[in-house]
């Protein structure tokens, strides 16, 4: 990816607001990696990674801001990141961090990475301004006081 088109996506990602609050303004919250609700949200995404992944290789009409989320590793702590635009390569995957770190310092917003399967904790895509997936984000909802995840269902399209 050249240099002009990773900051015209940076610049695009800094300029989404709506756009913003699950890709950049995501605010990590602490989650014991032994939760079973979370553990189960991602095994829910890996199981229908194949699916999501078709999807985003031809999407339909109606389909857009297909991201993964991607757990990024600094030392003993974890951090996991929405990843917009992503696409495969021979080895995996590559694509730009869409996150501000709270806890990890390996990595920045806007970064260029490379991943593979084993690294994606989630999916999502926007339908007809739906939020599909989000599995990890749903589990949030859970953990937030009731306004808070009310209020984040309504204004960005989440219906979990």
């Amino acid at each position: 990816m050249t240099i002009a088109v990773r900051i015209a996506l940076c610049l695009l990602l800094a300029l989404a607001p709506l756009h913003a609050w699950a890709e950049g303004d995501d605010k990590a919250m602490m989650i014991a990696s032994d939760d079973a609700e979370m553990a189960a949200a991602i095994a829910k995404a890996r199981s229908s990674l194949d699916e999501f992944l078709a999807l985003a290789d031809a999407p339909p009409p109606g389909t857009d801001r297909f991201k993964l989320k991607v757990m990024i590793v600094d030392g003993n702590a974890t951090e996991h990141f929405w990843v917009i635009p992503f696409k495969r390569t021979d080895t995996g995957f590559v694509g730009i961090l869409a996150n501000e770190p709270e806890i990890a310092r390996n990595v920045v917003l806007g970064q260029n990475i490379e991943f593979t399967r084993d690294d994606i904790s989630d999916w999502g895509y926007t339908r007809n301004g739906r939020r599909i997936g989000s599995f990890t984000v749903c589990v949030m909802f859970k953990k937030m006081s009731k306004e808070e995840a009310d209020y984040m269902r309504s204004a960005y399209g989440f219906d979990c």
